[in-house]
């Protein structure tokens, strides 16, 4: 016998039984329909760029249900901007405006980079929602997910540093490297950003609360933020502290951001920066995506 038979079959025994106990049964599949339902072919499989794109709109769409949420990318730089040129500016450089021209591309950097904690806070938030517990029952490339959230927040990334871009310029910032070298700048800082998101998604995934996430993230992020060269030159700094921050993965990033924007690229520490970025997104999204499957 025939799977159609089979199927034609049981659906004529149900509509026996129905009738043998009273009640009225309103539709009988024909065998014909049976068939065509069981000749149509499932639809392919989303390739993972697809798979990847669709869970980075699902993220863009949360943005555009709570637009609260960009708060961190536009309000929180500008602030950060506007305090620490005029406070220290004068002190520091001597003017608000020349110190901007050494501030503004480590203040991009500190926004954005701490921004990137966020990623793992969502993560968090969607696993207590019991999110992922559907993610994974789809038959999509089981890395998506994770890629979707980070895509979503490349968005947030270019948009903080455009905002603080508009608010150096608007301010009396020039870059040297035009809108070139900007532009470099700017990839740079996102793509890297990018990468150092996974060492949250793997927070999100290993820590049991949002606020164990932030917390963490915040105790990592804060020292390696500030003992850096985002703020002064290390050259200013007592020597064993100017050893530590000179081997900070966050002063190499300035280094390579200012000198794009300034017109002085450093091949160095351009290269140094894409080689940490792939560094972290091999061994970080690996452990990452361990947990995930185990989840």
């Amino acid at each position: 016998m025939s799977i159609t038979e089979s199927t034609a079959g049981v659906a004529g025994t149900a509509v026996a039984k129905g009738a043998d106990d009273g009640e009225r049964d309103t539709y009988t599949p024909s065998r014909d329909s049976l068939a065509a339902l069981l000749a149509t072919e499932r639809p392919p499989r989303p390739s993972a760029l697809s798979a990847s794109l669709a869970f980075g709109w699902r993220a863009m769409l949360k943005i555009k249900h709570v637009p609260e949420q960009l708060f961190d990318v536009t309000v929180f730089p500008i602030m950060m901007t506007l305090m620490f040129t005029y406070l220290f500016g004068g002190a520091l450089a001597g003017s608000t405006s020349e110190y901007l021209q050494y501030l503004l591309p480590g203040i991009m950097v500190m926004s954005v980079v701490m921004t990137t904690m966020y990623t793992g806070v969502a993560v968090k938030t969607d696993i207590d929602k019991g999110v992922f517990d559907r993610f994974r029952t789809l038959p999509v490339w089981r890395p998506a997910a994770m890629v979707g959230y980070l895509l979503g927040d490349v968005f947030r990334y270019a948009t903080a540093s455009v905002v603080i871009l508009l608010v150096g310029l608007a301010l009396g910032y020039r870059p040297d490297g035009g809108v070139v070298g900007t532009a470099a700048a700017i990839v740079l800082l996102v793509g890297f950003s990018f990468a150092f998101s996974w060492v949250w998604t793997m927070f999100g995934l290993l820590l049991r609360s949002e606020k164990s996430v932030m917390g963490v993230s915040m105790m990592v992020l804060m020292p390696l933020t500030f003992l850096s060269n985002i703020l002064v030159e290390p050259e200013t700094m007592p020597g064993w502290l100017e050893a530590c921050v000179d081997v900070s993965p966050v002063t190499r990033l300035v280094a390579a951001v200012r000198g794009l924007m300034d017109g002085q690229a450093d091949a160095g520490e351009t290269g140094w920066v894409l080689v940490a970025g792939a560094a972290l997104i091999a061994v970080f999204g690996t452990v990452t995506m361990r947990l995930y499957n185990r989840k």
